[in-house]
């Protein structure tokens, strides 16, 4: 597809609302993550940064730059993870390579609710619909989304910023994950260029893989939580506090463990041979979700409202991991996990 680019130097000088009540300006974060994820792009396209394609040998390095971002800011995370992503996607299904100044997403959640069809015609395919969930709505210039056409789910490659592709204003009121920018997408009309068959994009080996690198991202934001709880435990020796690091360390040290086990193992069986992608997914998410929730916990009964209430960047961390583990289909994967280790035979 042809580099385009979109409305995000006038978003960021758009002028901010200000909510009254509590003093939040709630474009501004979102605006800063827009400029931060255009700056990591360009470190991509000059190569100053870099994402190994998951299974080329390097899956590790991919899960820790994706640690590293989440570690920084969630946010932004969230925009950087569905752009390399995008690449991922593209490079395994065929399709056309992103150019340097382009910013991709994924728009692939399908709540309840319209959802967006595709129809095909002499011209091409056409998106109508909407979108829930589209993270960076504002600030990418392409996007992968899926779509139900008449022969099945598909997913296609589309311009932003157009007419046929709006944002629908007052439907992102999160103040976890704010910056990630993921308000419904209203799709009018829209050309879109087909990326796969049917149902390509889910049965691809990479779609377990990229699972694991949310939580990657996950991890990442749980690190960042822990802060305070470290600092406290340095500066004033309690047994209390000693003993609340020592559990979160013990989860996060056995998330990470568990992610480098998971890229050797993808790195080892890239496309899934043995059919094993999907049972280790679940097993990674599943457990670095609880570990995360448990530092969540942790560091709130060890520190107390005082970081919450006084540390921006700490309450920003904490609101935003919430939002974002979320994102975990929790009881439901849970039950598709243990009806897969009772009936192996569901993972064929």
């Amino acid at each position: 597809m042809n580099e385009v680019t979109t409305p995000l130097a006038a978003d960021l000088a758009r002028p901010d609302d200000l909510d009254e009540d509590s003093g939040l300006r709630p474009g501004t974060v979102r605006r800063q993550t827009a400029q931060q994820f255009a700056s990591i792009v360009a470190d991509l396209a000059s190569g100053a940064l870099e994402f190994p394609l998951p299974g080329s040998g390097r899956t590790s390095q991919r899960f820790a730059s994706l640690r590293n971002i989440a570690r920084r800011d969630l946010c932004l995370a969230r925009l950087v993870e569905g752009h390399v992503d995008a690449t991922a996607i593209l490079a395994e299904l065929q399709g056309p390579t992103p150019g340097p100044t382009e910013r991709w997403g994924v728009w692939a959640a399908e709540p309840p609710g319209e959802g967006v069809t595709a129809t095909r015609s002499e011209a091409g395919w056409r998106l109508e619909g909407l979108k829930q969930y589209c993270s960076g709505a504002h600030s990418c210039t392409h996007a992968l989304i899926t779509a139900t056409a008449e022969d099945g789910r598909r997913l296609f490659a589309i311009r932003t910023g157009g007419p046929g592709c709006r944002p629908v204003k007052g439907t992102w009121q999160a103040i976890g994950m704010a910056g990630s920018d993921t308000p419904d997408v209203r799709i009018t009309d829209l050309p879109a260029v087909p990326i796969g068959g049917v149902e390509a994009y889910i049965q691809r080996p990479g779609f377990q893989h990229g699972g694991i690198g949310v939580a990657a991202c996950w991890y990442g934001g749980a690190l960042a939580v822990t802060a305070p709880l470290r600092n406290a435990a340095h500066r004033s020796p309690d047994p209390h506090t000693d003993a609340h690091l020592g559990a979160v360390d013990v989860q996060l040290h056995a998330a990470g463990a568990l992610l480098d086990q998971a890229a050797a193992e993808i790195d080892q069986d890239p496309h899934d041979n043995s059919g094993a992608a999907r049972l280790r997914s679940l097993r990674v998410r599943a457990f670095i979700e609880q570990a995360c929730s448990a530092a969540l916990s942790h560091v709130g009964r060890a520190t107390g409202a005082g970081p919450l209430c006084h540390d921006l960047r700490h309450a920003r961390n904490v609101a935003d991991l919430g939002v974002y583990l979320r994102q975990h289909h929790a009881e439901r994967s849970l039950a598709e996990l243990g009806r897969l280790v009772a009936r192996p035979e569901d993972n064929r």
